[in-house]
């Protein structure tokens, strides 16, 4: 895969960086980290522009994360209400949970997209909760472009400054990234455990 991106980068610069970064946010697998640092290498050895590059980059990110939100709108409350009444009672949720995660969103939900926008995998999948919460869309764009311009521009500016050692960089976000998995994994057992803890007690 990684031959194909950096070949796809070279031969479409600006339309490359841009289509690879989109698709990216729709199937976060595809690594984010060698497109944007590879795409700063490329600014320096095809005499691209670094600020056109981090548009392009940006507006991949912005139009996929639009994608990923229609789908949030499509999985709406009233859906997951539905879904959980059939099938809720394997993962042990009713309606009040979707409910009250619902609420969570609509008052942590700005602060938590953007945020998000700089964390590996959840950075894509924040917009499908977002739209499923129905946060206010013109929010969302404008939180999402600012949070993914931090992002592109940071891996962009440390492409071009080490060139042709731009996979140095790959290292470090590999480590960073298994450290958000791990604790993103860790988070995840804790919150599911206090929520069973919680309803045995209720029960």
């Amino acid at each position: 895969m990684d031959g194909w991106i950096m070949d796809t980068l070279a031969k479409y610069g600006y339309f490359g960086v841009f289509a690879l970064i989109l698709i990216e946010n729709i199937f976060p697998p595809i690594p984010s980290e060698l497109i944007l640092t590879f795409s700063g290498f490329l600014v320096v050895s095809h005499g691209l522009s670094m600020g056109w590059m981090i548009t392009a980059a940006t507006a991949g990110s912005v139009i996929g994360a639009m994608f990923l939100y229609g789908i949030g709108m499509f999985l709406d409350v009233p859906r997951l209400e539905s879904l959980t009444d059939r099938y809720g009672r394997w993962l042990r949720l009713k309606r009040k949970d979707i409910r009250r995660a619902d609420a969570w969103f609509h008052k942590h939900g700005p602060w938590t997209v953007l945020i998000c926008r700089v964390i590996p995998l959840v950075r894509s999948l924040i917009s499908i909760p977002a739209g499923m919460s129905g946060m206010n869309f013109p929010l969302f764009i404008v939180l999402t472009a600012l949070g993914s311009l931090v992002w592109n521009s940071i891996l962009i500016y440390l492409g071009v400054k080490l060139g042709t050692h731009f996979e140095s960089v790959l290292r470090y976000m590999d480590i960073y990234s298994n450290v958000v998995y791990i604790l993103i994994g860790i988070g995840g057992v804790v919150v599911w455990s206090k929520y069973v803890t919680f309803r045995r007690k209720r029960v």
